[in-house]
């Protein structure tokens, strides 16, 4: 019994020794709803594997596990004046440009600076007891997060919410070609006329631009914020642009299904589709009943969580509500306040459970801003879309859809009750949106592992791997002027030249007149 109870122990720490629990840093203090939702499938993954989570949140999570650990910087929320600028009144009379990138990235800087010095961040990394095996940082129009991993010397995951772009890929590798890439805030889906082409070259130099105009600011802010918390290990603090570009990974909310088939360097992995819950969540009892009793089947119209649609212009809310009391389907409208005399088919919903919505086998159309979560989830669920796209890569992921043929374009105008009758019409007139729906819905879902695994995956082989120094792009170990082959272009440049100058010095030997010198003379 006694030698039983031994061979028992010990196969118990033989089978433990192969579980490796990784102490992991989660780092997304963007204060965006969105945002949060992508970084809360990381922690939700990285948990269910059995990890060691420490999570720097604007919204912390209120269901918490004994293996997390969260970092509150909800003050973040009161420096988030991007929302001011989301008024729909105001864009649809063109009062406000959300095109100034100069402005957009004042607004980040502001946050990371404010997160970077709040008391909890401050306590946390310049503890020297703190360690981590790797840590993880949402890239949104800034590397200051970067500074984390320096402190705490561990390898840097870069996580991108967007297609892969210039931004995102140059700190991993280089540049995408802009003759067949959109760019994230890009109008145009290739492939491109002349003009689009300059435009998407233009959109790369003039932002390289802007950040090399900015980059003393940052760097500033990089070194009041991590210098002292590297100072206490015994660590000296390198510049931004050589943190910045340590990163050995990145995780992109991407996948061909919904983006394009671009050449992508080994150290990028698209796992769109990981902030999806892994069952569907059964809907609230009245709204189970309003979707199973739509026999028509149900359109959802959702502008996001950024947008609010009562800032709509009164009009055009009347408008809208006007056209969809015509509907002969039910109609599911996100929408932040009571509207009075509702048609009959319409049900507001202050917060909609939008991924059960989908889910629901009525649910024929998804009306949407465009974000690359509610388009992945679309693809998910096989819906079908129109787009309503306000800013940022809304404009590009809607573009992608309706090439790729499953989705209209509307955009935000005065006429927009008008154009989304139209563009309903057309989807639920014609079965072509249905079925490239579901083609790309397998393509989304046909993966050899789920997204979700795929993310526990790369993370714990970086650990693994001390760094995945193997996945570093070679791109780095390249001067600039050697990759455009600029000292080729300079050494062809000299010999022509030189070729010059000795055809031109022989042509005067040749045709110089006898005697001149001595005429001279």
């Amino acid at each position: 019994m006694v030698k039983l109870t031994i061979l028992l122990i010990l196969l118990l720490i033989s089978i433990l020794s192969y579980v490796c629990s990784y102490k992991i840093l989660v780092v997304f203090p963007y204060p965006g709803k969105s945002h949060t939702i992508l970084g809360n499938g990381y922690v939700r993954h990285l948990l269910k594997a059995g990890h060691e989570v420490t999570y720097i949140t604007s919204i912390p999570i209120k269901n918490t596990n004994k293996n997390l650990r969260q970092i509150d910087v909800s003050s973040n929320i009161e420096l988030f004046t991007l929302l001011e600028n989301l008024d729909l009144e105001k864009q649809v009379n063109k009062v406000i440009d959300l095109e100034d990138t100069n402005s957009l990235l004042s607004v980040i800087r502001n946050i990371a600076n404010n997160t970077l010095h709040n008391k909890n961040v401050r306590t946390f990394i310049e503890d020297p007891n703190e360690n981590f095996d790797a840590v993880i940082v949402e890239w949104l129009y800034t590397e200051l997060y970067c500074g984390f991993a320096t402190v705490f010397d561990s390898p840097l995951i870069w996580s991108s919410s967007m297609d892969p772009h210039s931004m995102v890929l140059s700190l991993i590798d280089e540049d995408p070609n802009p003759a067949y890439t959109s760019n994230h805030i890009s109008h145009f889906d290739p492939p491109f006329t002349f003009t689009q082409r300059l435009n998407e070259l233009w959109t790369i130099i003039d932002l390289k631009i802007l950040r090399w105009w900015l980059y003393d600011i940052d760097n500033k802010i990089f070194a009041d914020g991590f210098t002292t918390a590297a100072a206490k290990r015994g660590r000296t603090l390198p510049s931004l642009y050589e943190a910045q570009h340590s990163g050995v990974l990145m995780l992109g909310n991407s996948h061909v299904s919904s983006g394009k088939a671009m050449r992508l360097p080994q150290n990028y992995k698209p796992i769109a589709g990981y902030h999806i819950d892994d069952e569907v969540r059964p809907l609230p009892e009245d709204l189970q009943k309003i979707m199973d009793d739509a026999k028509q089947g149900v359109i959802y119209f959702s502008l996001g969580s950024m947008v609010k649609s009562k800032s709509m212009p009164s009009d055009m809310k009347s408008n809208i509500l006007k056209m969809f009391s015509a509907l002969k389907q039910t109609v599911i409208w996100k929408f932040e306040e009571v509207l009075p005399n509702l048609p009959k088919n319409v049900h507001i919903l202050e917060w909609a459970p939008q991924q059960s919505i989908l889910a629901h086998k009525n649910c024929i159309l998804f009306i949407t801003h465009g974000g690359l979560l509610s388009t992945t989830e679309a693809l998910h669920f096989g819906v079908p879309l129109i787009g309503v796209p306000i800013f940022a890569d809304q404009h590009v992921n809607i573009y992608r859809a309706v090439n790729k043929g499953f989705a209209r374009h509307v955009p935000l105008n005065k006429d927009m009750a008008e154009d989304l009758k139209e563009a309903i019409d057309e989807i639920l007139g014609n079965p072509k949106y249905k079925e490239k729906v579901r083609e790309l819905s397998f393509v989304h879902h046909d993966r050899p592992i789920s997204p979700g695994d795929e993310l526990v995956h790369w993370v714990e082989h970086v650990i693994r791997t001390k760094g995945a120094p193997h996945l570093r792009s070679p791109a780095f170990d390249v001067p600039f002027y050697q990759k455009c082959y600029l000292d080729l272009a300079a050494l062809v440049l000299a010999i022509l030249i030189a070729i010059k100058i000795i055809i031109v010095k022989l042509v005067r030997l040749l045709f110089k007149k006898p005697g001149l010198k001595k005429k001279i003379n």
